[in-house]
């Protein structure tokens, strides 16, 4: 039970030391992949190619930590330096807004 105790304790001070970031804001662009898109997706990504596997279109992405693949649905964003990657919609709804002019 001491030791239950001393762990819990431990934890509590971790999670009150450990440092917090914040996103900082920044613009990006994104392309949502809706599996019909592709040739505009190809066009934005000069990092993405597509197949097409068992009938199903399949995209991939040559990302900085190596070869990814997006799912219809999920958005094609291009980052600060210019790297491609995929973002699942939930979370890129959740992390960005559309910017209007």
């Amino acid at each position: 039970m001491k030791e239950l105790k001393k762990y819990l304790l431990n934890q509590i001070l971790i999670k009150n030391t450990m440092p917090k970031y914040i996103k900082k804001p920044v613009d990006i662009e994104a392309i949502q992949w809706n599996g019909e898109n592709t040739i505009e997706i190809l066009s934005f990504c000069s990092d993405c190619y597509s197949y097409v596997r068992n009938d199903v279109p399949v995209l991939s992405i040559v990302t900085l930590e190596g070869n990814m693949t997006a799912s219809i649905g999920d958005y094609v964003i291009k980052g600060l330096i210019g790297e491609f990657y995929a973002c699942k919609p939930d979370v890129f709804l959740l992390t960005y807004d559309q910017v209007t002019n």
